[in-house]
């Protein structure tokens, strides 16, 4: 590795530690767990993720969308069905990516992708402004003014630094700037410290103490399934929008059996359960990361930050991180998707409000599977629409349909009121050459007109099959000459 790229990823891997701390700490509170959980689970999964996972420069950690799957686990059950909730959702995000799944991401549209994205950016800002928060209260006065212009002075740095010099991240300069500033003029900000004291030893082993049995198993698998299609879907479009940012392809199912494993190691050493993180992603890549290392560095240093520095790291003013991650919000935001609204179709449209309004109110796992819905539908729809014939009188008599277009089961009805059986001659030929038999529904179709034609005391010739579309008929069992 080029001396070069090593700094950069050592540099963009100490920014993105910074930046993990917090969320996994706040990810860990929200599920109503130990701080440390939350830490150790980030150590685990960043460092295993990174070291043997198909998308080199992305960011994975104690995610916030798994936290909010399982509060109700944790609240009803324990911290010990936790952990065994994350190994079985570990085992499932293995056997998804053994089974190489995990190309299925394909068939996410982009403006299902354009709609995740600016969800979660959405959804980073609005974490945020629970820093401007004392308890339930929001702060006022000089608190709240103090708050602010730190949270602007880190934006500004992150924002201005690299018209002057880009041989450090900028985020990586404002934490330790603000941090400086507010540790030499002794201002009353509130810290990282004030969120949870971090210090603590090395993870150690242990399986979950429960009982091994089919009871447990009936309360743990929901919530193990859950887990598993949250952190296996946001991690597959992370690594989506990680190829078109660094224009490098990435390796879906290497990432899923890398995750799978990360998350049972995760909950055998007592960590939370996590995936891909697209804010954290978001500022290594900003700040050069695009190697293993980056991924490393951040994962170790987090288990060093607990070991070793907690101290130093406890006086981090929350103000510095909350400025970075509004950055990291803007930056992850698809403003384009807003410049394209009046020019692409209406349709393509509601699907990114949709799943982008779905992903702030919800999850992510309805929205995405709400907007695949709203977008298969809709091509469903247009295709059934496409359906057309063209018709011929031939010398002989007879008349000719030539059908052009996709058979299926929302295009059967606009097939049959093509044809007529009472008015059409004695002899009709169908010429299907551009016409695709694709399900079930088609050849019910086909089945259908033969009756009517018949029915009519007419014949009806079907010519120019596709291989597919014989095939198709003769499993079914149905008559294609």
């Amino acid at each position: 590795m080029k001396p070069i790229r090593l700094r950069a990823d050592v540099l963009a891997g100490l920014t993105t530690s910074f930046a993990l701390l917090p969320e996994c700490i706040a990810f860990a509170l929200v599920a109503h767990l130990n701080p440390l959980m939350g830490l150790y689970g980030a150590f685990i999964i960043c460092t295993l993720t990174a070291l043997f996972g198909g998308r080199p420069g992305m960011v994975s950690g104690a995610a916030g969308s798994m936290a909010v799957v399982i509060v109700a686990l944790v609240v009803q059950h324990g911290v010990q069905y936790l952990l065994a909730t994350v190994l079985l959702g570990g085992l499932i995000m293995m056997a998804f990516g053994l089974l190489r799944l995990g190309k299925l991401v394909r068939m996410v549209p982009h403006p299902v992708m354009l709609g995740f994205v600016n969800g979660l950016a959405i959804i980073i800002a609005l974490a945020q402004l629970e820093h401007f928060k004392n308890g339930e209260a929001w702060l006022s006065g000089t608190p709240l003014y103090l708050m602010t212009g730190l949270v602007l002075l880190t934006m500004a740095i992150v924002y201005l630094l690299p018209r002057l010099t880009r041989a450090v991240p900028p985020a990586l300069v404002a934490i330790l700037g603000v941090g400086l500033l507010v540790y030499l003029f002794g201002l009353p900000t509130r810290t990282l410290g004030d969120m949870a004291h971090i210090a603590g030893g090395l993870p150690t082993f242990a399986l979950p103490d429960i009982a091994w049995n089919l009871e447990t198993l009936r309360i743990i698998a929901p919530y193990a399934i859950l887990m598993a299609l949250v952190g296996l879907l946001e991690t597959l479009l992370t690594l989506n929008l990680t190829d078109e940012i660094t224009e490098t392809r990435g390796y879906p199912d290497r990432e899923c059996v890398a995750l799978g494993a990360a998350n049972m190691v995760s909950g055998a050493f007592g960590g939370m359960g996590g995936c891909a993180m697209i804010g954290q992603t978001v500022i290594n890549l900003s700040s050069g990361g695009r190697g293993r290392l980056s991924g490393v560095v951040a994962g170790v240093l987090i288990l060093l930050f607990i070991l070793f520095l907690s101290p130093l790291i406890e006086r981090i003013p929350l103000a510095a991180l909350v400025g970075v991650m509004f950055v990291v919000s803007q930056q992850t935001f698809a403003w384009a998707s807003l410049r394209v609204l009046n020019k692409v179709p209406l349709n393509d449209v509601l699907v990114i409000i949709a799943v982008t309004t779905i992903t702030v109110f919800t999850d992510l796992a309805t929205a995405v599977l709400c907007g695949i819905i709203i977008a298969a539908l809709n091509f469903a729809w247009q295709q059934a629409r496409e359906l057309y014939a063209d018709e011929h009188l031939e010398a002989d008599g007879s008349k000719l349909y030539r059908l052009h277009g996709t058979l299926f089961f929302a295009s059967t009805t606009p097939f049959l009121n093509q044809f007529d059986p009472a008015n059409d001659p004695a002899k009709v030929t169908l010429d299907c050459r551009h016409l695709s038999f694709v399900d079930y529904s088609a050849i019910a179709a086909l089945k259908t007109l033969r009756e009517r034609y018949a029915k009519a005391g007419k014949e009806l010739q079907v010519f120019h099959l596709s291989e597919r579309c014989k095939k198709l008929l003769k499993r079914a069992g149905v008559e294609h000459h």
